[in-house]
């Protein structure tokens, strides 16, 4: 049985945790979750809290070029 001919170009993978915590807008805004969303929000105020659902844009050319390298098929 021949072996198959490999091609020239590599499959590229997505790291998973980029996709998870990034989201693509259908301008191509590339939006992010904020931090702390977690646990230890007993004294925080409910408006803190509420505001912490928010996505907000990433801000800075190095992260975005970063980000889109980790996730080169994120598309949504």
């Amino acid at each position: 049985m021949p072996r198959k001919v490999k091609s020239g170009k590599i499959k590229l993978k997505t790291h998973k945790a980029t996709s998870k915590r990034f989201r693509l807008t259908g301008t191509g805004q590339l939006m992010r979750t904020k931090g702390g969303k977690s646990h230890l929000r007993r004294r925080t105020s409910k408006r803190t809290k509420r505001l912490f659902t928010e996505m907000i844009p990433v801000q800075g050319k190095g992260y975005i070029k970063r980000i889109r390298r980790l996730a080169p098929n994120m598309e949504e």
